[in-house]
């Protein structure tokens, strides 16, 4: 499983939103508060963030511990970004470690991450692999579920779906044919898309900000968590909740 954040609002060093916080994810990476599924989160890393003027996002990943990275907090104390996708990786049993496997995902300006597993991984999702073209599998980052759920993503977004739709969408068709947990985050850097789907997730907005994250980075009074089997939609400056209708029992086809 992992632990994961996206932030869109003013200019944010990434070392304030990500390792300062007494509960952020570098402490998260090793002591993390509400996660059901492992207890340490030490099989990587990975950070996605905008500069400005430019719409495809910097990324920097490693397939090790966020805390053994001095490099990356020298990154993150003189870097800001107006959004930010992170994540600290614990590997599913079964899947690479290597650092191809570590969210963010991307592809143009879209960064993605997925907090959760397909259970019965690769077989149960063969069917749904096998209707992605096949430039689309060939450009798999890494052989894990998460990564092609990403391509399924890419798909439906190629289709001319919304970002929330696109999620909606592989939510849906997965929990057809796999049970699993299913909590994404996806954004271009202007808005951000997640789902509540298995795993717990929760959002915060203060003035012109929004950040949404697997647990809460501090003990703020202004965190909400999201019902589970729910798309969150967001902006700087609003928050949309709607359910994921027939999640665990509607086929939907590919």
């Amino acid at each position: 499983m992992c632990r994961h954040l996206a932030y869109i609002g003013s200019p944010m060093p990434l070392a304030e939103l990500l390792l300062t916080p007494d509960h952020g994810l570098l402490t998260q990476s090793w002591a993390p508060r509400h996660q059901r599924n492992g207890k340490v989160n030490a099989d990587g890393f990975g950070v996605g963030w905008y500069a400005p003027g430019d719409a495809l996002p910097a990324r920097y990943r490693r397939a090790i511990p966020i805390w053994a990275d001095r490099s990356f907090a020298d990154v993150a104390r003189v870097t800001s970004s107006r959004a930010v996708l992170a994540a600290v990786r614990s590997a599913s049993s079964g899947m690479t470690h290597e650092e191809s496997a570590a969210a963010p995902f991307t592809q143009g300006s879209w960064l993605f991450s997925h907090n959760g597993r397909v259970e019965g991984w690769p077989d149960a999702l063969a069917g749904l692999a096998a209707s992605l073209p096949a430039a689309r599998l060939l450009a798999l980052e890494a052989q894990v579920d998460s990564a092609l759920l990403w391509a399924l993503v890419l798909e439906r977004l190629a289709a001319g779906d919304s970002a929330g739709d696109a999620l909606t969408h592989v939510v849906r068709t997965v929990s057809a044919v796999a049970s699993g947990r299913l909590n994404f985050l996806l954004t271009d850097g202007t808005s951000i898309a997640a789902t509540a789907a298995g795993e717990r997730l929760f959002w915060r907005n203060g003035t012109g900000s929004v950040v949404i994250a697997s647990e809460p980075f501090d003990d703020d009074p202004g965190w909400h968590e999201v019902p589970d089997n729910c798309l969150l939609t967001a902006t700087a400056s609003h928050v949309d909740i709607r359910p994921i209708r027939n999640r665990t029992k509607e086929q939907v086809a590919p």
